[in-house]
């Protein structure tokens, strides 16, 4: 790591907070260029955030053809690809970010209901 790394000072700050309560989620979303894959991953994963994180979340978007060393060493194989790196635990998402129940509950937003309620 570098001296007055930005990408390290930030991971830091962001450490420190995810401690509290209140802490940000710090996601990356993998893409592959402008196609509409990509753009509805982009669209879709920032209204959910806007949604249910109110400004708490830090959203990194990468194209892998322009950053292939950042996509290598988070071991991505398939885009889009959402990365919660933090609060932990780490979680991957694949796709477009289309389903956002899904999304909400693997970034801890919303419990999964063990038992579905039965019909009154």
């Amino acid at each position: 790591m570098k001296k007055n790394d930005p990408a390290a000072d930030s991971v830091a700050a962001f450490e420190a907070a995810a401690a509290e309560d209140t802490g940000p989620c710090l996601l990356r979303l993998y893409v592959i260029g402008a196609t509409p894959r990509s753009m509805r991953a982009i669209v879709n994963i920032r209204k959910i955030c806007e949604e249910h994180l109110h400004g708490r979340y830090e959203l990194e978007v990468v194209d892998i053809s322009q950053h292939p060393a950042l996509a290598a060493g988070d071991q991505i194989i398939a885009t889009p690809t959402l990365i919660k790196k933090l609060p932990l635990p780490l979680r991957r998402f694949i796709g477009d970010m289309s389903q956002t129940e899904r999304i909400l509950v693997g970034l801890d937003l919303r419990k999964l209901q063990d038992k579905k309620t039965p019909p009154a």
